[in-house]
């Protein structure tokens, strides 16, 4: 029965020895950038930043940035109409429809579309139990 229990103890230190090798190896070989891409751009330039139309007339604000399960960009959720928060409506849009634009040294995000129509557009909320914008249904 000793030896039974001595290789059983064995066994486990063996097992959890190559499970840490395992996990610093996965940690060691983890992929790094050594250079950032050229045109490579932060969130922060789209994220709660104020959205124009064509007209420089603003229209809203960007409230959330989508990210398919790749990683790549594809929408943009657009809170507009309210005021100070109240009444506001969100709404999705494509990522490829921002057109990021610069006047006078500052940059802004100008969407080809006006308030009215986004507030015509189909509105989302987001559920903080699923992390997701779930379509508003009003």
């Amino acid at each position: 029965m000793r030896k039974i229990a001595g290789a059983a103890v064995l066994m486990a230190a063996l097992c959890s020895a190559a499970y840490a090798q395992t996990t610093t190896t996965t940690v060691e070989t983890a992929r790094v950038l050594t250079s950032l891409p050229a045109d490579a751009v932060t969130v922060t330039n789209y994220y709660k930043q104020n959205i124009y139309d064509p007209s420089d007339t603003k229209i809203g604000d960007v409230a959330d940035v989508l990210v398919d399960k790749t990683g790549r960009v594809v929408g943009m959720i657009i809170s507009v109409g309210g005021f100070l928060g109240a009444g506001e409506k969100d709404v999705a849009i494509p990522f490829e429809a921002v057109r990021v634009t610069q006047k006078d040294g500052k940059t802004y995000l100008v969407v080809n579309a006006t308030k009215d129509a986004l507030k015509a557009a189909p509105g989302y909320k987001y559920d903080r139990t699923k992390t997701q914008w779930i379509a508003d249904g009003k």
